[in-house]
């Protein structure tokens, strides 16, 4: 008989092994996924930090996992040389797209502007709002 056991953490060795698990899977069904860390940090003129994008690359996609601008420079242009400055480092990892998600109290319209196009939404995520997905094919 199988035992389910839920938590909200589990020992590294187990976390290893689930994860390897699905990694051997995935490689033997698509080869190998290439993941590499992205991150891009803007600084202003004192040298604090103004902004930055965190994301990663994996088989042939970039995946933007932040984009935060700091208040102070908000409106300013930053947000879109960031995202600029990872397509072309997304091409230059032979990537074919970015793609991404953005609450709509975020930057969906944002995205939208740079020639990212919608493909998955779900409304009420949270109460009022929705997640919205987006990609941009190069």
């Amino acid at each position: 008989m199988t035992t389910l056991t839920v938590s909200t953490s589990i020992d590294s060795e187990t976390a290893s092994l689930i994860g390897d698990g699905l990694n051997a899977y995935n490689h033997k069904a698509a080869g190998p996924h290439n993941d590499q860390d992205l991150w891009i940090v803007a600084r202003d003129g004192q040298g604090m930090v103004a902004g930055g994008l965190k994301g990663s690359s994996e088989y042939t996609w970039l995946f933007v996992e932040w984009l935060w601008i700091g208040p102070q420079h908000r409106g300013s242009g930053l947000g879109t040389q960031l995202l600029a400055k990872a397509e072309e480092e997304a091409r230059q990892r032979r990537c074919i797209g970015i793609h991404l998600d953005s609450y709509t109290f975020q930057a969906p319209e944002f995205y939208k502007r740079q020639g990212y196009e919608e493909f998955g939404r779900i409304d009420d995520y949270p109460v009022g709002h929705s997640r919205v997905w987006l990609k941009k094919r190069f």
